[in-house]
């Protein structure tokens, strides 16, 4: 499981600027170790952002995003909405993160 997710958030007229940064290593399985082998591949396959419960983003992920993947979006609400970041990678690993109200 990655570490926690940071997330940064601002208002304006009702419309919320969400960016999130996900630490996560994001191996695509090309790339060779020092054995000579290629890395398995390890990587997000899928995104889910909800606010006050509903679901606000989502995306599906592959094998060509970066380490430590950045999101950044917008939706209709408020700067005080409770956010909950929910990710699941290619080998089963899960990780939740909730953003209480600012």
């Amino acid at each position: 499981m990655g570490e926690p997710s940071k997330m940064r958030i601002s208002e304006t007229d009702g419309i919320v600027d969400v960016r999130i940064l996900m630490k996560h290593d994001m191996e695509s399985g090309q790339r060779k170790g020092t054995d000579g082998k290629n890395i398995p591949p390890w990587f997000i396959n899928t995104v889910i952002v909800k606010a006050q419960g509903k679901e606000v983003f989502s995306a599906n992920f592959g094998a060509a995003v970066s380490k430590d993947p950045f999101l950044n979006f917008k939706y209709k609400g408020s700067k005080s909405d409770k956010i909950s970041v929910s990710w699941t990678d290619n080998r089963g690993d899960k990780r939740t993160d909730e953003f209480p109200a600012a």
